[in-house]
């Protein structure tokens, strides 16, 4: 079963950046969209940015402007640049690849905090 793995989370200040990255334990064939879903306490997981296969983005109100999501389909690795980060970004970011079937990484936290 290919995994999904996410690095690159951490705790950082408002206004700060941070890179996340996903990349899969093994070759994912006929991937059409990956993306990044995030998750607070309390909350649903929401959708933050998506990319298909033609290159077409997609993005929470929330986040237009700040985030960047970019993805190597070819290579099973998808990326989110978070700039300009506010306390409410604060979540459990998750990796999407999706097929036929979603594929899901388990997760990597991003707090932003003084």
């Amino acid at each position: 079963q290919v995994q999904l793995v996410e690095s690159g989370g951490g705790l950082v200040q408002p206004g700060g950046s941070l890179r996340l990255s996903c990349a899969a334990s093994g070759r994912i064939f006929g991937v059409v969209a990956v993306g990044w879903y995030r998750q607070a306490p309390g909350n649903q997981r929401e959708l933050v940015a998506i990319i298909s296969r033609g290159g077409s983005t997609n993005y929470a109100d929330s986040v237009k402007g700040r985030f960047s999501i970019s993805g190597d389909f070819a290579k099973n690795t998808v990326y989110l640049q978070m700039n300009g980060l506010k306390p409410e970004d604060t979540a459990v970011y998750y990796c999407n690849q999706r097929t036929n079937v979603d594929y899901w990484g388990q997760g990597t936290q991003v707090t932003v905090s003084s």
